[in-house]
């Protein structure tokens, strides 16, 4: 296995730091905080309920990872939502330098901007725009365009964008990454993407975050149990 270019991600809080941010009060986060937090395969997996802080550590690995490039790559992101929160100018980033501008973040809410960026620095006007595309077809698109080479992707939920073919097409995707030497890290509420072979699985929970087996998550039993038999759960409703 190649080394990852990122390795561990600490909190290393500025003089501009606020003890009562709020983010401290979500336990995982506040246990990310205590102890950082380590990559050991090229794939990482974080699930768990919503609220539990998922989308405010990878965007905050995401900040903090783009601020220590050397070169600007404006597609690598498209930049930060009136929602994020300040954590990512407050960890440190261990791993690969100078760090790669390839990959990039993709999270479901702000994907349509980047694609928007991207149809704009386009140099020829024959070329498909991206928000010609569906937005599960940009984003697939999207990916396998990126140029060719190591790089970090960051994913916040993006089976919002995908059907399950779709969904089992992006894992393909991300197998392909991992071994050509790219590292991925993906927040997701999908059973299907949280099975990425060799992936390695966090939960966040209401207590902290755990390493568990894809068989052995809340949402895997959850979807299990729906699918064989919804009225379980519709004649409650």
């Amino acid at each position: 296995m190649k080394p990852l270019l990122l390795r561990r991600v600490e909190f290393a809080p500025t003089e501009r730091f606020d003890p009562a941010s709020w983010y401290l009060e979500v336990p995982a986060i506040a246990e990310f905080c205590s102890r950082g937090l380590s990559f050991e395969w090229p794939v990482t997996v974080l699930v768990g309920e919503n609220g539990v802080g998922k989308s405010t550590l990878v965007e905050a690995i995401a900040d903090s990872w783009q601020a220590g490039m050397r070169g600007a790559d404006h597609l690598w992101s498209p930049g930060g939502t009136s929602g994020d929160s300040d954590l990512g100018t407050h960890i440190r980033c261990d791993g690969a330098y100078p760090r790669p501008t390839n990959g990039g973040f993709l999270r479901a809410e702000s994907m349509v901007n980047l694609f928007e960026m991207a149809d704009d620095m386009r140099v020829r006007d024959t070329d498909q725009r991206w928000t010609a595309l569906s937005h599960g077809q940009s984003f697939l698109h999207y990916i396998a365009e990126r140029p060719v080479g190591q790089g970090l992707w960051i994913l916040d939920e993006p089976e919002a964008a995908l059907s399950f073919q779709s969904c089992l097409a992006l894992l393909g995707v991300l197998v392909d990454l991992a071994a050509e030497g790219s590292q991925v890290i993906m927040a997701t509420h999908s059973p299907l993407l949280a099975a990425c072979p060799n992936a390695d699985i966090l939960e966040l929970t209401d207590t902290g975050i755990e390493p568990r087996p894809w068989q052995d998550l809340d949402m895997v039993r959850n979807w299990r149990t729906f699918l064989d038999a919804p009225d379980r759960y519709l004649r409650h409703l």
